[in-house]
């Protein structure tokens, strides 16, 4: 169960397809604590993940976009 819900962007450094964006929201959407992960189209070296901070660190999301073999930054976030 959720109990709290922030935001973090993050900020991945590669030009990414749509399939391979799509394949991060899809991998972070399964992570336990995440709530929602998603790339505006206009934006799509920018990242909105909510998440739960009780469950996941926001450090957690770096590592999980970076198993997809891109680099990242996050640019807010508890």
């Amino acid at each position: 169960m959720i109990n709290f819900d922030v935001n973090a962007v993050v900020h991945i450094n590669e030009s990414l397809s749509d399939e391979q964006i799509h394949g991060i929201e899809k991998e972070l959407s399964g992570v336990r604590g995440v709530v929602s992960a998603c790339a505006h189209i206009k934006t799509p070296h920018l990242m909105v993940v909510d998440y739960d901070p009780q469950t996941l660190h926001s450090s957690d999301l770096l590592y999980h976009i970076e198993r997809s073999g891109v680099h990242a930054s996050l640019v807010g976030g508890i």
